[in-house]
């Protein structure tokens, strides 16, 4: 699994001080770390859908702000969106 062994490099320059291991990680675990925490270069389409994906977003969050009075719901909406859009993009770097 190469993403496994990406883990095992990481985690072995990790210097351990005052830290405790008191649970083992499992491979799938390892790899799933990796895939999360390491940088995802973008493929050749990749940039232009992330595009595409904000702008809708800010399309949704002009009227949300246009369309709702200035609130805590609507301040959890528009960061709720923001979220969707930062999800959505991991989505796509991390499984293509």
């Amino acid at each position: 699994m190469e993403q496994y062994s990406r883990f095992n490099e990481l985690h072995r320059d990790f210097i351990y001080q005052d830290y405790m291991k008191n649970y083992p990680i499992k491979p799938e675990v390892a790899a799933d770390l990796v895939k999360r925490f390491t940088y995802h270069a973008p493929k050749p389409d990749q940039p232009e859908r992330y595009e595409l994906l904000r702008n809708k977003a800010l399309e949704l969050a002009t009227l949300i702000v246009e369309l709702s009075p200035s609130s805590r719901e609507q301040s959890v909406a528009l960061t709720l969106l923001d979220q969707v859009i930062m999800e959505t993009n991991a989505a796509i770097a991390r499984n293509e």
